[in-house]
């Protein structure tokens, strides 16, 4: 898959791609009020969305960090990871492909709609029926999600999910299973994308590494594969106490 080179930021190592971490860099950036974080791990607040991140999944001492946060024996998703040290056991996991909107063509949809906090009954109602990734009850704090209904009903969805320095995610694109082969979802993926560049950032998106169908329909409207990583839910072992963060680190300083 081809590389991106030569762009960094919101805090990225030299020789690093912001997006090679996108949810630590939305995490301690753009994000950094829905995190709870202890020293280098972070995660999204409950009901937010629930991931973690650290910032350099091969250091020992962030995985220290991690577990000071959620505390020993619990079960947390944590990505990108290429390895977990010992300590940790792993859950369960899986692969996904990043993409990024190189071609995509944006505009706005006419017929869709701002959703809000008054429709997350509906939204998850949405999200069950055609399951297109993790949404909970806060998730529509993370971003613009827009909607399109049919006789009142919602029956389409896409939206904003990471937001990272120059860079937002563009997530939870469904249809209802009635509507489908209208473009309904491809409408507002334009759509959501308009409104992130017009703040001068660049859309981009994950798959399931597995799921070749999306892959091409993303690719056939201006993505362009990226790069894949692994993503865990793990388990930590003894450790301290939780500390759960409040917008301030372990030691009590702002983020």
């Amino acid at each position: 898959m081809p590389q991106l080179t030569g762009l960094r930021g919101g805090g990225a190592p030299p020789g690093t791609h912001v997006l090679d971490n996108a949810v630590w860099a939305a995490l301690t950036g753009p994000h950094a009020h829905l995190a709870e974080r202890v020293g280098r791990a972070a995660r999204y607040q409950d009901g937010v969305y629930a991931v973690a991140a650290l910032a350099d999944p091969a250091d020992p001492a962030a995985w220290n960090d991690l577990r000071a946060l959620v505390g020993p024996g619990t079960t947390v998703r944590v990505k990108p990871v290429a390895r977990v040290p010992d300590g940790w056991t792993v859950e369960d996991g899986g692969e996904g492909v990043q993409l990024v909107g190189t071609a995509l063509r944006a505009e706005p949809a006419p017929e869709a709609v701002r959703l809000g906090p008054a429709d997350v009954p509906e939204i998850l109602g949405l999200v069950a029926r055609t399951r297109p990734g993790p949404f909970l009850n806060r998730t529509v704090e993370m971003g613009t999600y827009l909607g399109i209904r049919h006789e009142g009903r919602l029956v389409a969805m896409a939206g904003e999910r990471l937001r990272l320095p120059g860079w937002t995610e563009i997530s939870a694109v469904c249809t209802d299973p009635g509507h489908r082969g209208r473009g309904l979802a491809t409408r507002l993926v334009r759509a959501v994308a308009w409104g992130i560049r017009a703040r001068g950032d660049t859309p981009f998106l994950h798959a399931a590494a597995d799921n070749a169908a999306a892959i091409r329909l993303y690719e056939s409207i201006g993505f362009t594969p990226r790069r894949r990583s692994r993503i865990v839910r793990v388990r930590g072992a003894g450790g301290e106490k939780r500390i759960r963060g409040t917008g301030t680190t372990a030691a009590g300083g702002a983020l």
